[in-house]
């Protein structure tokens, strides 16, 4: 009986040896106590979590719009120069500074905004009980008469085909507030000047009188208006340049938004 019962048990171990050792083998290619965990962490990691409908919907609609504006109107390299002044555009901000020197050796400083207003005005062509909408720049002219010399500064409003001042000032290199002048118009003047406390080459320009959103106008004499205009003009500072800004600021301003979209995109991707 001891005899049968030794035997039995060789066998059972010996079949139990013929299931246990191919499943030990067929496991054997995952060595768990000497694999390091680098290699389960990239096996988990390689398949990255798949993007929402949400996301990829935007993501598609900003390839879509990136690929219209670059088609339907592509931006082109901006120009550098203009007539005297050469052109400094500022990839990402609202600004494009110019500047020149005029016959008399003076320095010429203009910071134009991009669009920062508009206005409606009665059609000219076709239906005309509709309305054509005018962009508005903003422009800082300073003009100095050599280092040290005092500055006269201009604010105008650069218009599709014309330009305007709207402020003179005289600025003091010894730091002291100027007398801030008359207005030249009664005009409605655009958001922007109730937010410009602009700071620029150690100077402060406050904008006073203003009352809800409006300003007071006073009227200066004509004369006294078209002889600034000339004084500009003879600068360079005149309506070819409202027209020349209005060209720049569109193709800056398409520039700007493909640059956007792009980056929207980029994050979205992430």
């Amino acid at each position: 009986m001891a005899r049968f019962l030794q035997a039995s048990r060789r066998a059972l171990f010996s079949y139990c040896k013929t299931l246990i050792i191919p499943q030990r083998h067929q496991h054997q290619f995952f060595p768990l106590a000497n694999t390091p965990p680098s290699v389960f962490y990239h096996h988990f990691s390689s398949a990255a979590p798949h993007k929402s409908r949400i996301e990829s919907n935007i993501i598609r609609i900003l390839r879509d719009e990136i690929e219209y504006q670059s088609d339907f109107a592509p931006p082109h390299q901006p120009d550098t120069k203009f007539h005297a002044f050469t052109v400094e555009d500022r990839p990402g901000e609202q600004w494009v500074t110019l500047k020149g020197k005029s016959v008399w050796d003076e320095s010429i400083k203009i910071e134009a905004t991009v669009f920062d207003g508009s206005t409606l005005v009665p059609k000219t062509t076709g239906d005309s009980s509709g309305k054509d909408m005018r962009l508005h720049i903003s422009l800082l002219v300073d003009i100095s008469k050599g280092e040290g010399s005092d500055l006269l500064e201009f604010v105008c409003s650069a218009w599709p085909d014309s330009l305007e001042i709207q402020k003179v000032y005289m600025f003091r290199r010894d730091g002291s507030l100027p007398y801030l002048g008359p207005d030249f118009k009664y005009d409605f003047l655009p958001f922007f000047y109730l937010l410009l406390a602009f700071q620029t080459d150690g100077h402060i320009i406050e904008f006073a009188n203003e009352l809800d959103g409006f300003f007071f106008i006073l009227d200066m004499d004509s004369e006294l208006q078209s002889s600034f205009c000339e004084f500009l003009k003879a600068r360079g500072v005149n309506d070819d340049l409202s027209v020349f800004l209005h060209a720049f600021m569109n193709n800056k301003d398409r520039t700007e938004l493909i640059k956007w979209l792009g980056k929207i995109k980029s994050f979205v991707e992430l």
